[in-house]
Parts: C-alpha cells; structure tokens; sequence
C-alpha cells in the first residue's frame, strides 16, 4: 500500500518536473503558476518518497547479507532501517493529506477590541504588535491597511508564499488577564479582542459586479472629529448583495482608498463563499473561517502567572514577553498545524 502511495507521488512528481520546464506552460501565465504551486505542495512528500527508497534498499541490502550469515553490525543497521521505513510510512500518509486550498494564499486581519473596555483596546494593540512581529520573524510582510490604536480596530496584510497556512490558527477569540495599567488598586481584569483571518481573494478567485456595489465617499477624520483633510478621500463600500460594508480612511487619495476597500472586500466575501460550501458539503462540520468558533476563546495570555494556553490543543507554555512581545508563536503554531494533519489524516 505505502509502495503503491510513493509510486503514485513519484509520477505526480516526475510530471510536475517536466511541465514546470516546458516553454509551453512557461509561457501560459496561469498555467506556469498554477504547476508552480502544485510543484511546492509535493516537493516534501517527494523528498519523503525518496528517502522511502533508500532506507527500502537498505534494509533489503541488510537481509541479503543477514542470509549469508549473522552480524550483530549488519542486525543494528537493519533494526535501524525498518524504524526509518515505520516513520517515513507515517510521515508520508501525513504529507498527502490534503491540503487547505487557501493555504498558500496572501492573508488580511482583522483585529477589534472585545470586552474590557480601554484595557480591550490595548490589548488588541498588542496583538496587532505580535502577528506584526511573527510576520517579520517568519520572512513575511505586513502591510498596514487600517490601523486605529484609540478604537481598538487593525486590519493589515500578511504576504507571502504560505501565509494563510501559518496565520489561519490566529483566528478567534483572544482573552487577556492582567492588572491595566489604569487600575489602581492592583486588581486583575479579564478583556478579549477578536481576531479574524481572511485568506486575500483575487480577481480570479470573486468575481464582483461593479452594479452591485453602493460607493460612498466622504472627508475622514481622526480622533476626536479631528480633520485628516480637506478632501472626500475616505470611501465607504457596500456590496448589496451579501450586505457586507467595508470603509477606508487611512490615505489621503481616494483612489488607494478605494483600492484598499476593494481587497477587504474581496476576501470577506470569498471568505463567506467558503464557509457556505462547507456548511453544504459537510452539515455536521464548522467551517473554521466565519463561523461560531470566533465567539470561542482560542488562547489565554495570563500575566501574573507569566503562563499562555492554547485551548485548541493544550498547549501551555511560559514567557508572556516572548510570545505577545517578542512575536514567538512557533510552538503554538506547530502543534496546531500538526493536529490539523492529523485531523485530516483520520478523516481521509
């Protein structure tokens, strides 16, 4: 079974190498992208596959001389072979589990502030400064779209090859407990802020009829009704069919406000798309995009006991500073990426 799975990666793999090189789809933009992307997702089961077939020979070449007479060396190295070839069969039913179709994608957070009130708002500030700060160690970039330090509200973009794979588990609810900076009797304060991760749409991905878009412009203004401009720059969009309103007022220039608007849009709709074809495809399953899961505390940041929780997967770990700080969420990330695998390994 595992030979008949490496055989089929290894022809997959040998046609992707072939196609990826041909002048023909070089040329077909969509199509050289498309192999492209095809080509990543293999690679590593690929490379597994490989190493599948020298640890096979290896044991195979160990029993041959077994055959001709006992070698406690030769036994080592055989016992070390089949513990590979066990680990390999895992790894490599795990590497061609499928994968979430928008995990290569670009991604756009949003972040508000939750209950709690200012100590609300500034802990979405700090998570802002930590997915910010995680982006940065993990070779993306940000970019800042809309960014309201006073209302508690940021949506920025994280690009790069594999971002939604990476962020997608920073979606939900965050919870905070800590003594405000404001509380002067030292008492501890819960407060959340929400997180969402939308995976960016392209034009290829919605499709939008300018008709049914209302667009709205208007003079932004800062905080306290303080005017930004004398112009109408900031733009309000409503598509009027899914009644999703997106506003922009960060720039001066109505047009790359508008531009902006226009991807916050994109992906939220594209974002609803994908939830509804879950819910058809499978009515007992939540989506993990856009669903009653945001309402659900993901992960804990407790101060005083210097502790963060991952309540998805038990995972507890210590150093508040390094993890909201710092932007270190490695571990975290790891272990839900490693149960998302093996939630798609049992239910293939």
């Amino acid at each position: 079974m595992i030979e008949s799975l490496v055989e089929q990666i290894e022809q997959r793999f040998s046609a992707l190498s072939a196609e990826i090189v041909d002048p023909a789809v070089i040329s077909d933009r969509q199509r050289y992208a498309d192999v492209g992307r095809a080509y990543r997702q293999l690679e590593h089961a690929a490379k597994l596959a490989e190493e599948w077939r020298r640890a096979t020979d290896d044991a195979a070449g160990a029993r041959e001389l077994l055959a001709e007479g006992d070698d406690a060396e030769v036994r080592e190295m055989l016992a070390g072979a089949e513990q590979r070839l066990a680990e390999l069969e895992e790894e490599i039913r795990l590497a061609m589990v499928e994968r979430d179709p928008n995990d290569d994608k670009n991604v756009i957070v949003e972040i508000r502030k939750g209950t709690g009130g200012d100590e609300a708002g500034l802990f979405a500030g700090d998570l802002f400064r930590m997915l910010s700060r995680y982006a940065e160690r993990r070779r993306f970039s940000v970019e800042l779209l809309e960014g309201d330090e006073d209302g508690g509200h940021f949506t920025f973009a994280i690009k790069g090859d594999g971002a939604y794979s990476v962020f997608k588990f920073e979606g939900g609810t965050h919870r905070v407990q800590r003594v405000p900076a404001t509380e002067s009797q030292g008492r501890i304060h819960t407060s959340t802020a929400t997180v969402a991760v939308l995976p960016e749409a392209e034009d290829v991905d919605v499709q939008i009829n300018p008709s049914d878009l209302d667009i709205d412009v208007y003079r932004s203004s800062g905080p306290g009704g303080q005017s930004v401009n004398t112009t109408d720059s900031a733009v309000r969009i409503t598509h009027r069919p899914s009644g999703i309103v997106v506003a922009m007022q960060d720039e001066k220039s109505q047009l790359q406000n508008r531009e902006k608007a226009m991807r916050v849009l994109r992906a939220r709709i594209y974002e609803a798309e994908v939830a509804r074809q879950q819910a058809e495809l499978a009515a007992d399953r939540k989506a993990q995009v856009g669903t009653g899961e945001r309402a659900e505390k993901i992960r804990t940041y407790n101060f005083p006991q210097d502790r963060i929780t991952d309540h998805r997967v038990g995972v507890t770990g210590h150093g508040i500073e390094r993890v909201l700080g710092g932007g270190d969420l490695d571990e975290f990330t790891a272990a839900l990426q490693a149960d998302e695998r093996r939630r798609g390994l049992e239910a293939a």
